[in-house]
This record gives C-alpha cells, structure tokens and sequence, in this order.
C-alpha cells in the first residue's frame, strides 16, 4: 500500500504538469488552435518520456556510485543524509536544462536509486540469507536471479549488521546507504509538509471558498477512485487495495506547487484569487476527511486480512 501510493503521488503530480500548462495557454490565446500541436510536441512527446529517463538514469548511476565508494571504502560514518536532496536537485535541474519536467525527473531518480539497490542485491546477495536463496533457486529455477532478488530482503533491513568488515558486501553497504537516505527524506518530507499544512490553516481564514465542498467531492469520491481503481487493473492488488489507494493518496499538496507555478506565470488576479481559494479549501477539506477516516479504514483492512 504504502509502496503503491507513493508510486501513485508522485507520477501522478508529475503527468499533471502538462496540462496546468496547456490551461494556461489556453487561458492566454483565449482557446484552441495551431499553438496545440508545438505543446503536444513539447509538453508531452518530449519532455515527459526524456523527464523520466534523466531522472532514472541518474538515480541508477548514483546509487551504484555511491555504494561502490561506501562498500570500497568500508567507511561506517559516511554520511548519505543529504544525498536525497543532491539527487533532488540534480534530477530537477538535469530535466529543465533539456526543457524536460523536473518534477518527473525527481520522481523516476528515486525508481532509479531503488533499481540500483535490487540489481546490487541481485548480483551480490547477502551472505546472511543462504537458505532464503536456495529455496528460492528451487522454486523457480527458470530465473534463479529474479527468484533470489525476490527472497532478498531489502537491503536497508541489513543495517543492524553494518560494521566496517560487513560494508565490504555492496548488498549492506547498499542498505546502509538507502538507509539514511529514506530517514532524511522521510523526516524532510514530515517537516515541510507539517508547514505547509500550517500555511494552508493559516491561509483559509482570508481564502476559504463553500464551492470547494463539491469539487472536493468530484475528486476524491468520483475521479479518483474509480480512475485508480481501473489504472491498477491487472496489477498484484487486490480489490480492497485498489480502492483503498483510490481513497488514500496524497492531500493535494502537489497542487500547491502548481498554483505557484500558475500565479508567477501571469495568471490575472481575480483568477488567481478564486483558485488559490479553491485549492487551499479542496486541500483542506482533504486533509480533514481523509485524517478522521484513516485509521478506522486501515483497522478494517487488516481485520479483514487475518480472517
């Protein structure tokens, strides 16, 4: 689930960006016509599949960089903390320099950190889980290295063994790395979203709009579920999964990063002041719903599971 939905969030604000840009032109030449096929051309045929493959391709090559360095070194107190944000940026300003949407690029660095992680533990298992691979091997002999990746825990479960000796194995020093990289991130993640909650409560006294009741509706009780819900068709979840991803998701702080970007594009102020209204309130209406019934759904699955 958790997985599934952070996959989700962040492909599913980075696709989003086209069509923020294709409502602003819109917007500036007042509807339709040839200025449509240059944004296809550009906004979707180039910079998002080159988006993505700056953004994993950089993501692979530093993830095996850095635990090649680690694991040569044997260096228990390297730190990797601030290696997310460097991939951040790199990724980000890698995709804008080839007129490529960033926000993608950043998300498809960190598939890409993660398939450097498997491929290291699929060349170079760990030595500590001998009788997982061979049960492996024999149950699917067809792909012993997929079978045997696939019984591999992940490798940040290995860092309780990380002394200097055991970070000679590129699957521990891999572990030791992702580590550290996922605890900054998810602390920075927590931080910054904590403050741009705030902001938002802050800001509803002055920009709280009653037509955002429906439209939060239309999203997360019609849009969003059955369009996730058919999107993961064909996929190993099962149906209480697909709609509870539906359901959950992200609170919609993406879109906060798209109002920014439409306001310092010129949008007019009187349309800019109803969709900073309308999207503060949708994020807060969100952020509310999906708090209060988070637990009691989640309480429910799991019951569910252990019948």
């Amino acid at each position: 689930m958790r997985y599934g939905l952070s996959g989700e969030a962040g492909l599913n604000d980075g696709l989003a960006f086209p069509f923020v840009v294709l409502a602003l032109l819109w917007l500036e030449r007042d509807g339709p016509g040839s200025w449509l096929g240059g944004w296809a051309a550009h906004r979707l045929l180039w910079a998002v599949p080159v988006g993505l493959f700056v953004g994993y391709v950089l993501g692979r090559l530093l993830g095996h960089l850095a635990v090649y360095i680690r694991s040569r070194e044997r260096d228990t107190a390297a730190p990797s903390d601030f290696l997310a944000l460097a991939l951040i940026a790199l990724a980000y300003v890698s995709a804008e320099a080839v007129s490529a949407w960033g926000f993608l690029s950043v998300f498809a660095a960190g598939m890409g950190l993660r398939r450097a992680e498997r491929k290291i533990v699929q060349e170079s298992p760990h030595t500590a889980t001998p009788t997982e691979h061979g049960a492996a091997m024999k149950a699917d002999e067809s792909d012993p290295a997929h079978a045997a990746v696939e019984s591999h825990p992940p490798a940040e479960n290995l860092i309780p063994k990380a002394s200097s000796g055991a970070l000679e194995q590129p699957a521990v020093a891999a572990g030791t790395l992702l580590s550290e990289v996922l605890s900054f991130g998810d602390t920075t993640e927590r931080l910054l979203e904590v403050a741009l909650v705030l902001i938002v409560g802050i800001s509803l006294a002055q920009h709280w709009d009653p037509r955002a009741f429906a439209l939060a509706f239309v999203l997360m009780v019609v849009i969003r579920p059955i369009g996730a819900h058919f999107v993961l068709l064909g996929t190993p979840t099962t149906s209480a999964q697909r709609w509870l991803i539906g359901w959950f998701g992200i609170r919609g702080i993406g879109s906060l990063y798209y109002l920014a970007y439409a306001l310092r594009e010129g949008l007019p102020a009187h349309l800019g002041k109803q969709l900073s209204a309308l999207t503060l309130s949708v994020v807060a209406i969100s952020v509310i719903a999906h708090g209060i019934t988070s637990q009691p759904m989640l309480a429910r699955y799991e019951r569910t599971l252990a019948r």
